[in-house]
């Protein structure tokens, strides 16, 4: 009876084992695998999540800036109308004043209570006022200006201010992640960012010595003399201009590097105005041809040489190509040569070039002078 009752159960288990064996053969993803574990490190490298600390160190030294500017203005229905005109003389009639207000931004450099802006943020303004990033408000000196670079320098005087801290814009890339301070709009402080997305930016036609860092960081109306900043909180620009089509900004801006706005900061301290050495030359790019003619990605190729200037005096000759001023390398930007290798020569300086001319390499002295006064 046992007998026959496992024979009659053994050939059913056993077949039955039998084709699980052969399913598992033949499909062996249904066989059981054991569930992956992944460790997940504690300590992953995200990147920067947030430049709060960065704002916290800059931010107390941009201040908002207001002008006031009387204008006067005639009375357009008396000018117009054909009548009046005829009753009183141009010189004579009636005229209309009244008080044009204008804002900006500005940047705390000095502890002394010296601040950067933008010279056509203040320009022609009789009244200046400061307003500090803790609310205290306050009249500002102006200390003098550089027009070719719209740069201006007004003081305060006030005590437990803070400056900001002073970074290098020599040392900046293009992809580097900057922010921009200041009062856009007159709505109060703000900040935006973008990144570094060129240096040496020239021939814009936006000021007589051009040599600015380009951003995607929005700069509207009202930012102009703010503070552009590095992912530290320091000081690299002064927000200047934005290539503005549409009355806002969309994507392309330019800030006067730290670098020269000191030195023009410096100078106005130091003289009242902007001292430059002259040197009657006009550079532009090196070209391809050029480049591998001589050998060299580096130097700028001199296109004009003005009579009787320090240059033609020292024997310059067109399509020179400088490579070093005082044995320092100028790069391959005109505007970088003009604006920056030249801004901290100061007139009677004696200046030593590295030139190549016909292929071969000499050495040029030149001694700058002041500018000529135009007429």
């Amino acid at each position: 009876m046992l007998q026959r009752l496992l024979s009659f159960i053994g050939w059913p288990v056993i077949a039955g084992v039998i084709i699980a064996l052969l399913v598992l053969l033949l499909f062996p993803q249904l066989r059981n695998s054991p569930i992956p574990v992944t460790n997940t490190p504690t300590n992953v490298n995200t990147g920067v999540v947030s430049y709060a600390d960065a704002v916290t160190r800059a931010a107390p030294a941009v201040v908002n800036i207001y002008t006031q500017k009387r204008v006067v203005q005639r009375y357009q229905n008396f000018y117009n109308n054909p009548f009046f005109r005829q009753l009183y003389n141009n010189s004579n009639t009636p005229q209309q004043e009244r008080m044009e207000k204008t804002l900006g931004s500005g940047v705390i450099v000095d502890g002394a209570g010296f601040i950067l802006t933008n010279n056509h943020v203040i320009n022609g303004a009789d009244r200046i006022s400061v307003l500090l990033y803790d609310g205290r408000y306050t009249a500002a000196e102006l200390v003098g200006i550089d027009r070719a670079n719209d740069l201006a320098v007004l003081r305060i005087k006030l005590e437990n201010i803070t400056a900001i801290n002073l970074g290098n814009s020599d040392n900046i890339r293009v992809g580097d992640v900057v922010l921009a301070i200041g009062n856009p709009f007159g709505v109060g402080q703000s900040v935006s960012q973008g990144i570094v997305s060129a240096t040496g930016r020239w021939n814009l036609g936006i000021n007589s010595a051009e040599n600015f860092i380009q951003t995607d960081a929005a700069i509207n109306p009202g930012n102009s003399g703010g503070a552009l900043i590095d992912a530290y909180g320091n000081l690299i620009g002064i927000n200047t201009a934005m290539l503005d089509e549409t009355g806002a900004s969309f994507g392309i801006s330019f800030a006067v590097p730290v670098d020269k706005a000191m030195n023009s900061l410096k100078q106005i301290i130091e003289f009242g105005t902007v001292r430059r050495g002259w040197l009657g030359l006009s550079v532009g790019y090196l070209n391809r041809e050029q480049a591998e003619q001589l050998g060299t990605n580096s130097g700028v190729v001199v296109h004009e040489i003005e009579q009787d200037s320090p240059a033609a005096k020292a024997g310059f000759q067109i399509n020179d190509v400088i490579t070093h001023i005082d044995s320092i390398p100028i790069g391959v930007a005109p505007g970088k040569f003009e604006s920056h290798a030249l801004s901290n020569i100061q007139p009677n300086a004696e200046v030593v070039f590295r030139v190549i001319r016909d292929g071969k390499s000499l050495e040029i002295k030149a001694i700058a002078a002041f500018p000529p006064t135009k007429t």
